[in-house]
């Protein structure tokens, strides 16, 4: 791993476990073992490496969610839900810091651009699977569908020890693909 994605990685699990506000670039140059002046290299400042780690995670979401190529509407969602729930085991920190990212003011407005973006995307993305299913409803379906997968991270990463992500899989997968 080269020094850059090792400040992305150690940058990502200290903001998770600590806050942004929390964790100073002091402690991500001796946690990744290198020195100030390679960050402000490769990231201008602070704000920089979170905006980077945040644009990262927009990118893996269009990789592994929003590319899924199927002969059907029904096909897409279960290769998205089953993706979305893959990455939801894989990559929590990642995903644990956006969470707190998002719902901070303070770290909300740095990437606020990169937030508006993502949301588009994703909406315009689930938008065109829920035309092909339900025209006349497909906007308030699209965020219906959203919102829940929002709630279902949210509460996965954040709220619940035991929260039961199979079984809550499974009921999605009847609701939006089993009709």
């Amino acid at each position: 791993m080269d020094k850059k994605e090792q400040i992305i990685e150690v940058a990502t699990k200290l903001f998770a476990k600590k806050g942004f506000e929390n964790t100073s670039i002091s402690e991500v140059c001796e946690t990744a073992g290198v020195s100030k002046g390679l960050i402000f290299h490769h990231f201008k400042s602070k704000n920089g490496l979170l905006r980077e780690i945040f644009s990262r995670t927009t990118n893996d979401i269009k990789k592994n969610n929003l590319t899924h190529k199927a002969e059907n509407p029904y096909q897409i969602l279960s290769l998205l839900l089953n993706s979305f729930f893959e990455q939801l085991k894989k990559d929590s920190t990642f995903l644990q810091l956006n969470v707190s990212v998002i719902s901070q003011p303070t770290t909300r407005e740095i990437v606020k651009d990169l937030i508006d973006e993502r949301a588009a995307l994703i909406f315009e993305s689930t938008k065109k699977i829920f035309n092909e299913i339900d025209p006349i409803n497909s906007t308030i379906r699209s965020y219906m569908f959203i919102a829940e997968l929002d709630g279902i991270a949210l509460n996965y990463l954040s709220i619940f020890n035991d929260f039961p992500i199979e079984e809550i899989k499974s009921e999605l997968i009847k609701k939006y693909i089993q009709q």
